[in-house]
């Protein structure tokens, strides 16, 4: 069978099973909604939270940016993986013990206050969007792909498709459709690196087979060195970043991940605290399957890139090529009229996004209107590395249709659990806690759903503009939560003096941080700037470090000049932090 066919049967059928599972598990409550009843197994939990957790971001994108970045990449791998660890160990058995539905109700409840829960919703609302953001980009490339349309057209489509998930089931539905989509993403990323390491180093294992060698006697590693080199860029296994840029952006991740809201409110479904540290375990071991691979994947698929596109005639160049190529995600100029692709340093669309014309040259490429320069130029976004792999290294139809089922069930999974905490924030955190406290659970459940629709319309429109790659664009959602929540909830359980007056000036003045250095550097407000202009030469990914910093001196500062919390929070403070006798997570 060809690849459009397998792709329509494999997705065809994972989908079957989502809608299936998502009409089985629909929810009847509000607690069913936001919390999946506080019934789920450690196991399914886990299975859901690693689902959760490896979103568009960590499929699509995280290999493509170390593929192009070489070794300033680890900076994803180092902080996403040690930040779960962060939140496994620091943060889930004390929060499951609070019993709260949200984050925001955990800060509102722990800081005594409905200013701090305000502040707490409209914190999560930002970094909820920011998230989401990137997984709609990556939903539209998968489905711009494999359905052959503009990527404009495959976010819609996208957004149709998860609005259905999120609004049947909620949490309840969420949560055991995550399960499913964890087995589908895990066993695409997989099939194809298995099969790649096989073929490139005769040895299965693709975390052994990138340190393995290549046909000819020579070291994978060394020979993607020296295809580097040769091409005018820095050796893969050398990095550019600053030392100090490494370590801003690796803590901001860390601190981001343990921050997130969409990941917290996984260890409420759980019916004690010992099941939230079981689940904990559980997650990091399957993330750890999917986040130990990536670089190989990386390796892999940059080398057959290079082998297979650079100094190539494009009237001799493999289908796969043009059939990206016309979803605008990889572009060739034709400068010289020489007919050849060449792929070297410096070239203007390597770093530049095209812009199409309606014409073709006269090799029947698209012709390219932000071209410049005489040499040939190439554009290859790295978002689409990890999809387009197997067809660079020609294995079988079917795994290509697999890799687009599994791209779309990492995307799929992450934006249905982001809408879910941008639903609940705005029907329990606002709606329900404040401004309508006696409303029904019959209407709360009807506010949570026309949330996720008008949050679907938000988030698509951030996905078809996003301000960089799946990742990048993901980075700096973690860059908001580390500025504004990690603080708030770290000096929640375990300061005692930490009062209200505290966490709400530090939240604001971390998050207000985090948003004007994120719009100037990425979105070229407040007048713009280069790389040059960074404060302190810290990239906007790692900017979250030095605002979660500021956030935290401005809490304790404030909260020690002003009045202690009252005794019976100090006294509840006290309680959260002997994780034990949890009872089930509070109904409201």
């Amino acid at each position: 069978m060809s690849v459009q066919t397998w792709t329509w049967l494999l997705v065809g059928i994972t989908f079957a099973l989502y809608f299936g599972i998502a009409i089985w598990a629909r929810a009847g409550s509000t607690k069913e909604f936001y919390v999946a009843g506080g019934g789920v197994s450690p196991l399914a939990n886990g299975m859901a939270t690693a689902a959760d957790w490896m979103s568009a971001a960590s499929f699509i994108s995280m290999a493509g940016i170390i593929s192009f970045a070489g070794y300033d990449g680890s900076v994803y791998l180092m902080g996403w993986t040690g930040g779960y660890v962060l939140l496994a160990l620091l943060l889930a058995p004390y929060l499951r013990k609070f019993g709260k539905f949200t984050v925001p109700d955990f800060i509102g409840d722990r800081y005594y206050s409905n200013t701090a829960r305000t502040v707490a919703v409209i914190c999560a609302l930002i970094v909820s969007f920011t998230y989401v953001a990137g997984q709609m980009r990556g939903v539209g490339i998968v489905f711009s792909q494999f359905l052959q349309v503009d990527i404009t057209v495959g976010v819609i489509i996208g957004m149709t498709v998860v609005l259905a998930f999120a609004l049947l089931g909620g949490m309840k539905g969420i949560t055991y459709t995550q399960v499913a989509q964890y087995c589908v993403l895990i066993f695409a990323f997989m099939v194809p690196a298995f099969f790649i390491s096989l073929q490139m180093t005769g040895n299965i294992i693709p975390q052994i087979g990138m340190g393995g060698k290549v046909e000819g006697g020579a070291f994978l590693l060394d020979k993607l060195d020296s295809l580097h080199t040769e091409l005018g860029f820095h050796e893969y296994t050398s990095g550019t970043k600053s030392t100090w840029d490494v370590f801003a952006i690796t803590l901001a991740l860390m601190a981001g991940t343990a921050g997130l809201p969409h990941v917290i409110v996984r260890f409420f479904t759980v019916p004690k605290v010992k099941d939230a540290r079981k689940s904990a375990g559980y997650a990091l071991f399957l993330i750890a399957i999917l986040y130990t691979t990536a670089p190989a994947v990386a390796v892999f698929s940059r080398t057959n890139l290079i082998e297979t596109v650079s100094n190539q005639r494009y009237d001799e160049i493999p289908v796969w090529f043009k059939n990206w190529e016309n979803t605008g995600l990889i572009a060739w100029s034709d400068k010289n009229g020489d007919g050849k692709i060449q792929y070297v340093a410096g070239n203007a669309l390597s770093s530049s996004k095209p812009e199409f014309t309606d014409a073709r040259g006269e090799h029947g490429e698209r012709i390219v209107a932000n071209s410049s320069g005489e040499v040939n130029e190439l554009y290859v976004d790295r978002d689409i590395m990890v999809l387009a792999n197997p067809e660079i290294a020609n294995l079988p139809n079917w795994v290509i249709g697999l890799v687009a089922a599994g791209g779309l069930a990492a995307a799929l999974s992450t934006a249905a659990g982001l809408l879910l905490v941008i639903s609940t924030s705005v029907s329990h955190d606002l709606i329900k806690k404040q401004l309508r406290p006696d409303i029904s659970d019959k209407n709360e459940l009807r506010a949570a759903r026309i949330s996720i629709f008008v949050a679907i319309l938000i988030a698509g429109y951030f996905g078809i503009n996003p301000p960089g790659f799946v990742a990048a664009v993901v980075a700096l959602a973690f860059g908001l939560a580390a500025a504004s929540f990690f603080p708030a909830i770290i000096l929640g359980i375990f300061d005692k003096r930490m009062n209200k007056e505290g966490a709400i000036a530090g939240m604001i003045v971390g998050i207000t941080l985090m948003m004007y250095y994120m719009m100037r550097f990425k979105l070229d407000m407040f007048g713009g700037g280069t790389n040059e202009d960074w404060w302190f030469g810290t990239s906007p990914e790692g900017f979250g470090t030095i605002a979660m910093c500021v956030n935290f001196v401005v809490s304790v500062v404030i909260s020690r000049l002003s009045v202690a919390p009252p005794q019976e929070v100090q006294d509840m403070v006290e309680s959260i932090r002997i994780p034990s006798g949890a009872g089930e997570a509070q109904d409201h």
